[in-house]
């Protein structure tokens, strides 16, 4: 990339100098009324530049090239966002049966040694009580007051950056015996209820390794089921300004299914599991290879046509 601009000091000198000062005023005011720093994007090379000092009589060497740069989009599992049956840590989620039902049990029991008064007044309840009526103050600190963003058999998390512009790449690995799972991108506005692919605001692939082993695209609740193997680690591009969410091999770079739409919201990265688990790694550059499919695809794929022409 070509130098943006070229900085050169100016010192203030004199005939009998005994020390030098570099007056970066003019610098300053020239850094100051660069316009283009609001709207920066992921994965990107905005300017380079270098620096050397003169003064009257000579001119020294300059500084090696800097640039500035923004890194590739680095996001982490939500917490606050995952279902009660879900253990979530930063680039990994697993499916946890015992859940909000565990937790609660295990401070029934506390109740019930240290408060025998209290909880003789209660009336007898069965089932797994709502974590809405478990007072936030009794909980361990493990356990979160906003576990209700998904329920009921949305197994969802989503990733805590949203995506509003440029293209970005990230991996998914799941856990061998992991019984079913979901990977795509969602608006903000996926409902608590609503599984990945069954609305009109969701996108994604997948997976089903429970009595029948099947692989999906799903979009709006409609299928398509997909010819190609289950990779053992998924890599996801999305082009958000191009409207496209692509799958692919994360090995063999082999192109899975590709959705064409239009995005009109942010779309947060999402994950479904059920009897497993997943793990990501994020903050990766768009691979050569997946660049090059990209742009010999444009932006359509045949076997993804019954789904791709859906605009929102």
């Amino acid at each position: 990339m070509a130098s943006a601009f070229r900085l050169s000091l100016r010192p203030k000198v004199s005939d009998n100098m005994t020390h030098l000062m570099v007056d970066f005023s003019q610098e300053r005011k020239m850094l100051q009324a660069l316009k283009f720093l609001p709207g920066l994007k992921f994965d990107s090379k905005y300017m380079n530049f270098r620096v050397r000092a003169c003064n009257k009589a000579v001119a020294g060497e300059y500084s090696d090239p800097v640039t500035l740069e923004t890194k590739a989009l680095n996001f982490v599992l939500d917490n606050s966002s995952s279902h009660v049956n879900l253990r979530v840590e930063d680039s990994c989620v697993e499916w946890d049966p015992t859940g909000g039902k565990g937790q609660e049990s295990k401070i029934k029991g506390k109740e019930n040694k240290s408060s025998i008064h209290v909880t003789s007044l209660k009336k007898p309840t069965s089932g797994t009580p709502s974590p809405k009526r478990t007072s936030v103050g009794s909980r361990p600190p493990a356990v979160r007051g906003s576990r209700d963003r998904f329920t009921g058999e949305s197994y969802t998390v989503l990733g805590d950056t949203a995506i509003e512009s440029g293209q970005h790449y990230w991996e998914v690995k799941a856990q061998k015996d992991c019984k079913s799972y979901s990977v795509g991108v969602a608006y903000k506005t996926l409902g608590k209820f609503d599984q990945l692919g069954k609305t009109n605001t969701s996108w994604c692939v997948h997976v089903n390794n429970w009595l029948q082993n099947t692989f999906a695209a799903k979009h709006n609740n409609k299928v398509k089921a997909l010819d190609v193997a289950v990779p053992e680690k998924m890599g996801v591009f999305c082009d958000f300004d191009g409207g496209q969410l692509s799958f692919y091999d994360a090995n063999s770079k082999q192109l899975l299914y590709s959705f064409k739409t239009k995005f009109t919201q942010p779309v947060l990265p999402g994950f479904m599991v059920w009897c497993g688990g997943l793990s990501l790694s994020t903050g990766m550059q768009v691979p050569s290879a997946v660049r090059t499919l990209q742009k010999s695809e444009n932006g359509m794929t045949g076997s993804a046509s019954s789904l791709n022409n859906v605009t929102q």
